[in-house]
């Protein structure tokens, strides 16, 4: 069984708090690759702008299934509505 390039994200409760500046998205479809001549895979690519404790900005870049995307997005919602709770 080939293993997904796709990782789902990683936090650790350890790393430092960073603020989110700015959350991008976009679907895309891969057609082909050089393996699979008809790939026809959805995915969803994400861009996050984060700032470090020092103000300094970085950009992320996750590429997710649209499962893996599903769950991400179903993650936020929880955080928010625990967020609306405090």
């Amino acid at each position: 069984m080939e293993e997904s390039p796709f990782r789902e994200p990683v936090l650790d409760a350890k790393s430092e708090v960073h603020s989110l500046v700015d959350f991008q998205w976009k679907l895309g479809m891969a057609v082909s690759s050089d393996r699979c001549r008809s790939l026809k895979y959805p995915y969803v690519a994400v861009k996050l702008k984060v700032a470090d404790p020092s103000g300094q900005v970085n950009t992320k870049s996750i590429e997710m299934t649209i499962p893996q995307f599903q769950n991400f997005y179903r993650q936020f919602k929880e955080i928010a509505a625990v967020i609306e709770t405090v």
